[in-house]
């Protein structure tokens, strides 16, 4: 590629996706042309392509196979020169156990029971979702009314060597879910998720790479109060790992219910979809030039900005 500045230093980055979805799911596909907008090449690559660590910056965006691959994920984030989430950040929430955590910091969480491997699960009474704690796009997570059917998927994942998570089944989510985008430490726009568990006995319905449950998405324009969910969601996090809410590129908070009573279902911090096709042509770009602009003041905060050297 020919540089429109060959005497400018021209920072290597790339965003990190996996083998099923080497180019991401479609929804950045005006990432790429907001960062050349700004003079910033980018590349798509498989997280473990060695090429990786070859990047003066990596951008987490469609690694969904993490959650198989743990331990050589998170060792991963340390590797690379610089990580936008940061490492310590990204580890923390790969285990959706943070829920706890943000229940700690006076956040309305999905009530939310932990059990770690070879701990006696038990299942209150009710309908109930039983889910491995680490886990991306739905895989493992089932809805049950039988207590003992419950229980044997809940040893099934322990047997697998994953935690699990156990939390009452809020009959809300048929409408859907909230997902609250933030970009800089920055409310940028929202977007529905149709429900994704179908009734007890049956399973989720995946897309056809099998990486993530289908979804229904559409436009949303929450209430205040759904937005201070989000808001208190994002300062907690960036609070714990003791980092400016602006460091933090992006953000994706996801809620069930209305106003009265909001609930946080999870905190997307790795890998999530971001709904930029959701949004109006002119919020499209706007979006995705303010995501742009959070990649250019990572560069400038690590010193990788454009004047930061200077070829020969």
């Amino acid at each position: 590629m020919k540089l429109a500045r060959p005497d400018l230093f021209h920072p290597r980055i790339v965003f990190a996706s996996c083998a099923a979805l080497p180019e991401g799911d479609s929804d950045d596909d005006g990432l790429v042309a907001a960062m050349r907008a700004r003079g910033l090449q980018v590349q798509w690559k498989s997280w473990d392509d060695p090429a990786t660590l070859r990047a003066d910056l990596v951008v987490l965006r469609a690694t969904w196979d993490y959650s198989e691959r743990l331990d050589e994920f998170l060792a991963w984030t340390r590797t690379v020169r610089n990580l936008l989430n940061p490492p310590d950040l990204v580890a923390w929430s790969a285990d959706k156990h943070y829920l706890l955590d943000l229940a700690e910091d006076g956040l309305p969480i999905v009530p939310t029971r932990y059990f770690p491997v070879g701990a006696p699960v038990r299942i209150p009474a009710g309908e109930v979702v039983v889910k491995p704690a680490v886990g991306a796009g739905s895989v493992g997570a089932q809805r049950f009314v039988d207590a003992g059917a419950a229980r044997a998927h809940a040893a099934a994942l322990h047997g697998g060597g994953r935690a699990v998570l156990v939390q009452p089944y809020d009959p809300r989510i048929a409408s859907g879910e909230t997902a609250l985008v933030f970009l800089n430490g920055e409310p940028s726009h929202a977007f529905t998720k149709g429900p994704i568990l179908p009734p007890a006995g049956a399973k989720p319905e995946f897309e056809e790479t099998g990486t993530f449950a289908a979804e229904k998405l559409g436009a949303a324009d929450p209430d205040d109060e759904i937005w201070e969910v989000g808001r208190a969601a994002v300062a907690a996090a960036t609070s714990r790992f003791e980092i400016p809410a602006g460091d933090l590129l992006y953000a994706r908070v996801d809620v069930i219910g209305g106003a009265e009573d909001p609930r946080l279902l999870e905190l997307e911090l790795i890998e999530p979809s971001l709904g930029f096709r959701q949004l109006t042509a002119a919020e499209k770009r706007r979006a995705e030039r303010d995501y742009a602009r959070g990649v250019e003041a990572a560069l400038e905060r690590l010193g990788l900005g454009p004047l930061s050297h200077r070829n020969p």
